[in-house]
């Protein structure tokens, strides 16, 4: 399995080197994909560059598996340390490094997006944690729910009104997962709290939004201290696992580019996709790693889970039809 993820990570890396050494490219083809006359190519990329962004956070628990060995808190500290070297390379061209200097000095967005940082790499620290344990099941659970996490946090503190539709989504939502706290004697707070944090992570960076790489860049560059900080003492206390292995090592270094080039093909998504459109490919990621807890690492699914989840596709699913509705009378 380990020689299976690293030659997968390795064949990425060299299929988009050339995109990291010519940044002036990357920069041209953004600037392409806003073109008008170019809308039917767009459309037809756009689906392309979503099901590689949201396939590859979906897969993304076959590699933090990988790394088990590592303590789920020195995985986060070397995530941000190699995502910001990889990100790097997207910033040899000019303009892009004036978009980051530009962030970099505006006291108001580097406030919001400490706060998205931290938002995030609490995110990452539960992720990586609950796979370890083999809780991949309630990390897919926090994901399907996340999207109406958001519309509760709209509502709550951006004052945003639900329609009759989301509350009953909301509702249904809550039901199933009370089934699955009740049913099961145990109640998914690592799906509520990776749900919140993400929510919450993106109501920061709405504050203040940026491009991602540039977001991902600033974040990353923000939280270096701590990381460095952590991994040296973690050395200091003889807990260090980077260097035991080169094998491992290679692996942990891996996390930068697992971790920026889903952001990348996520940007092209964006901008290739309508947002409504972009937002029904989101569940794309959380089945898949419901399909690997379930089917792959054989994790408990009774019947009680069964119908937990039910009242949460079903609540889903009249999100979306809400959704659907809206744009069409828009």
């Amino acid at each position: 399995m380990l020689d299976c993820i690293l030659i997968c990570v390795l064949l990425i890396f060299v299929s988009y080197y050339r995109r990291l050494k010519y940044a002036d490219n990357l920069k041209n083809s953004f600037e392409e994909t806003v073109a008008p006359e170019k809308s039917a190519l767009k459309t037809s990329k756009g689906p392309l560059y979503a099901v590689l962004a949201y396939g590859s956070w979906g897969f993304v628990p076959l590699y933090w598996k990988a790394v088990g060995a590592v303590p789920a808190p020195q995985m986060v500290a070397h995530r941000i340390v190699w995502s910001l070297l990889t990100v790097s390379f997207f910033f040899i061209n000019k303009e892009r490094r004036q978009e980051l200097i530009a962030v970099l000095t505006s006291p108001r967005k580097i406030a919001w997006m400490f706060g998205s940082a931290l938002f995030l790499s609490s995110n990452w620290l539960l992720f990586v944690y609950a796979v370890q344990q083999k809780w991949l099941l309630q990390v897919s659970l926090g994901y399907f729910i996340n999207p109406l996490v958001n519309v509760v946090l709209g509502a709550v503190i951006l004052k945003e009104r639900l329609n009759r539709l989301q509350i009953l989504a909301f509702l249904l939502a809550s039901v199933g997962v009370s089934i699955y706290g009740v049913g099961l004697n145990s109640f998914p707070y690592f799906s509520i709290a990776l749900a919140l944090t993400f929510g919450l992570y993106g109501l920061m960076r709405k504050q203040a939004p940026v491009e991602p790489m540039v977001g991902l860049a600033v974040e990353s560059i923000l939280l270096l201290p701590l990381a460095v900080g952590y991994l040296i003492y973690q050395y200091s206390q003889g807990q260090l696992v980077f260097g035991q292995d080169w094998q491992l090592a290679l692996l942990i270094v891996c996390a930068g580019p697992i971790t920026s080039f889903p952001l990348l093909w996520f940007a092209h998504a964006a901008r290739n996709l309508p947002l409504s459109t972009l937002g029904f490919f989101q569940y794309i990621a959380p089945t898949m790693q419901f399909a690997l807890a379930v089917f792959l690492y054989k994790e408990p699914f009774s019947t009680t889970h069964l119908l937990a989840f039910i009242f949460i596709w079903t609540a889903l699913a009249t999100y979306v039809g809400n959704s659907v509705y809206r744009l069409k009378h828009r």
